[in-house]
């Protein structure tokens, strides 16, 4: 008997009861099982795949093909999580009609439930064409990864008092455009307090306290995973870098000293003369 999917639906009913929502990255079959069976409500296949999965330094090489690609492997993997896709660079931003083509294969070939898309009113009407077609969208506000450059790196925004006004506004179109959801990255906490009181859609905050809706992390920095250094707002739970280390070094070791395969017993053949 297969669990229920979850869909969108049920992110703003938690929202309504006043229940968390849990969401992480995955990027492969094998880590959205895992999540999948331990209970989480959804699954972004986020374009940080072009830095945790590819050796990228930035998301901005991630391609649509990556990103299907990666989707459809998530999708494989799990039997309940809702899985949203990200949208890469220059795959909304150019058309409303490139847009509606660019999320149709990630649903399509890459079975997501949804995608998400970086900014406010800037993608006003591609969110509002998403939403008439049938696709659903996640919003995502606060710092926007692929306008790395704009923003001069990836440090906290909402700072100040004009940059929340906007900020507000922006999630407030966004929710009147159709979004079903929007993503908080690295603002105050107080302010996504206030976001999340003044839109009746689920907020999901990365480095954005605890008042939002729910909360997102990128699972290697939740696992320990990758030799970069997670950001401060990510609590790690585990080191299984260490320990694939370990299991490493110990296998290397076996190898050179004879000790494996040794201790399995070979197979008896007779051979031809």
């Amino acid at each position: 008997m297969h669990a229920k999917r979850i869909r969108i639906t049920d992110l703003k009913l938690k929202k309504q009861r006043g229940e968390k929502i849990t969401m992480l990255t995955a990027y492969d079959a094998m880590m959205a099982g895992i999540f999948d069976q331990s209970g989480i409500d959804a699954l972004l296949v986020g374009d940080s795949v072009g830095m945790v999965m590819l050796g990228h330094n930035s998301t901005l090489p991630v391609t649509l093909d990556d990103m299907v690609h990666h989707t459809a492997a998530v999708s494989r993997g799990s039997a309940r999580a809702l899985v949203i896709a990200d949208m890469p660079f220059m795959t909304y931003q150019v058309s409303v009609a490139e847009a509606v083509r660019s999320a149709g294969r990630l649903l399509q070939e890459g079975a997501a439930a949804a995608v998400k898309i970086e900014g406010g009113r800037s993608v006003v009407d591609v969110v509002r064409r998403l939403v008439e077609i049938g696709i659903p969208v996640m919003g995502h506000l606060g710092v926007l990864p692929q306008s790395v450059h704009q923003m001069g790196g990836y440090s906290q925004q909402g700072t100040d008092s004009k940059q929340a006004e906007t900020m507000i506004a922006d999630a407030i179109v966004l929710a009147e455009a159709g979004a079903f959801a929007i993503v908080l990255e690295s603002i105050p906490g107080e302010l996504a307090h206030v976001i999340t009181e003044r839109v009746n859609i689920p907020t999901i905050g990365i480095g954005a306290g605890p008042d939002c809706d729910g909360q997102v992390l990128v699972s290697s920095d939740m696992l320990g995973l990758g030799g970069s250094v997670a950001p401060p707002f990510a609590t790690q739970y585990v080191n299984i870098g260490d320990v694939v280390k370990s299991a490493t070094r110990a296998y290397i070791e076996d190898v050179e000293s004879g000790r494996y395969p040794a201790h399995i017993r070979p197979t008896q053949i007779t051979i031809a003369k």
